[in-house]
């Protein structure tokens, strides 16, 4: 079903990057300033426990944009291309008539070093590309508009790296993905044709810079503190002692080397950032309004992957499975549809969101999609719905960092998190074990505690059913032989 009209709706898709499930008022966080992300969430549905299927950026976006798992879509570690013979949701949508469009980052190929990221088969229209805010491919959009807008901002940005986070508000990154949104609903879209937009802002990614408006904004503001305990990583796999001393991947600092001060100042920074975001937000919705385009489109705001801040003594993203790093927002706005002010407490994934645009679309789903339609949660249902999800991290380091391969299942009140070594190694396989109903800030590794020893056994097998899940079968049987 979509409006009373029969209309098929639109589809405004919005998504931060590296963004942590708590930081909106929404989720309970007081300390966060998110007024217009809290609108959103009383017009339509929060889903309280939504999973990314891998923890750094590409793979997790290609998750998305293919509705398949780590293991089945390829893409397997940020600098790895999306294999080209792989179908985009959003390519089904433009073969239906949708008018498609994309601002932002998009990574599903590696931009390293200036590289432009390969287009692909992606069905988009409109596609103002632009990897980050900072200087590298000269098919970067938002460089091209900062050049030709505001000239001298640009010239002493490109002498500065970090002047690109501090960037006046009128001329910041985050400022341009609003501006280019507003302008496709407003007057560059096919009005005669329903529209998907991606909105793909580049905050809250470090660095950790914000323009000094909303620094200003948390001045007087008492944010939580970092959730940790003295020892913690005691007991926990050795890569996550290593990365407090220097963030996995060996670009950013480690937890350690940060100054009580300096810790507080990258959480201000951060939190500024997704403020400035949420203002972006606030006029995009405004924008739908203004255009009477509301009733009939669906909007949905999420991020690909959370950020340590300092949780756990450790900072980015990494081989890290905390719900700090994995589990993010996921608002749905769905007139007609969804239930407003309710609040699902299902396990649900990324992988979900592509068959629920098409669903909504009355596009069919392809068979390589592994994800479920969440129209029936968003509906008030109560239906059966898988009780796990799944997470794979696999080898995103730095050439010259040792090879990490983890494994996380979420079921239940636990979440096992399984670190790989080589079958013929002979090292002891680590692991985390975590008991998310007495410990849900997850300080306490369970994984060799002899009275969690059956409930780690029943979750390793039950990965095992998981894993045989997750396979790409999509591939038709012809015959019996």
């Amino acid at each position: 079903m979509t409006d009373p009209n029969g209309l098929r709706p639109n589809i405004l898709l919005i998504s931060t990057d590296q963004q942590r499930f708590d930081m909106a008022g929404a989720y309970g966080n007081p300390a966060v300033s998110t007024p217009h992300l809290d609108r959103l969430a009383e017009q339509g549905v929060v889903f309280e426990n939504c999973y990314v299927q891998n923890p750094v950026c590409a793979p997790s976006r290609a998750s998305l944009m293919t509705g398949q798992y780590v293991s089945a879509h390829g893409l397997h570690a940020n600098g790895v291309d999306l294999a080209p013979d792989k179908e985009l949701f959003s390519r089904h949508l433009a073969d239906a008539g949708y008018d498609c469009g994309l601002v932002g980052k998009f990574h599903l190929g590696s931009a390293f070093a200036g590289r432009t990221e390969p287009r692909l088969d992606d069905g988009f229209r409109v596609f103002r590309w632009a990897h980050d805010p900072y200087p590298g491919s000269s098919e970067n959009a938002y460089h091209r508009w900062l050049r030709a807008r505001h000239p001298d901002l640009y010239a002493a940005a490109l002498d500065e790296r970090a002047k690109f986070d501090t960037m006046p508000t009128q001329a910041h990154y985050s400022h341009w993905i609003g501006e280019e949104t507003i302008s496709f609903l407003r007057s560059d879209r096919e009005k005669d044709k329903p529209f998907f937009f991606v909105t793909n802002f580049f905050d809250p990614h470090h660095g950790f810079g914000a323009p000094e408006e909303y620094l200003r904004r948390y001045d007087d503001v008492d944010l939580p503190p970092v959730v940790t305990r003295e020892g913690e990583l005691d007991g926990k796999p050795p890569v996550q002692t290593e990365a407090s001393h220097e963030s996995y991947g060996g670009h950013a600092r480690g937890y350690t080397s940060y100054s009580p001060e300096e810790l507080h100042g990258v959480r201000k920074a951060y939190y500024a950032m997704v403020s400035l975001v949420d203002d972006e937000v606030g006029r995009i919705l405004d924008a739908l309004e203004d255009e009477g385009l509301a009733e009939n489109t669906i909007v949905v705001f999420t991020s690909d992957h959370g950020e340590m801040l300092g949780d756990h003594q450790l900072m980015l993203k990494g081989p890290f499975m905390y719900e700090c790093a994995v589990r993010v927002p996921l608002i749905v706005r769905w007139p007609g549809a969804a239930n407003p002010g309710d609040r699902r407490g299902e396990l649900v994934q990324w992988i979900d969101l592509a068959p629920t645009f098409l669903r909504a679309a009355r596009v069919d789903v392809p068979a390589a999609v592994q994800g479920e339609s969440l129209e029936q949660l968003i509906r008030g249902g109560d239906g059966d719905w898988r009780d796990w999800a799944l997470c794979q991290y696999r080898d995103s380091g730095h050439p010259d960092d040792p090879a990490v391969h983890v494994t996380m299942l979420r079921h239940d009140r636990w979440k096992l998190v399984v670190h790989h070594g080589a079958p013929a190694s002979g090292r002891a396989r680590t692991g985390e074990l975590y008991d998310l109903e007495t410990d849900p800030d997850e300080l306490t590794n369970l994984w060799d505690d002899g009275a969690a020893q059956q409930a780690r056994a029943d979750l390793q097998e039950k990965l095992l059913d998981v894993l045989v899940a997750a396979e790409d079968r999509s591939n038709p049987r012809l015959a019996h032989w």
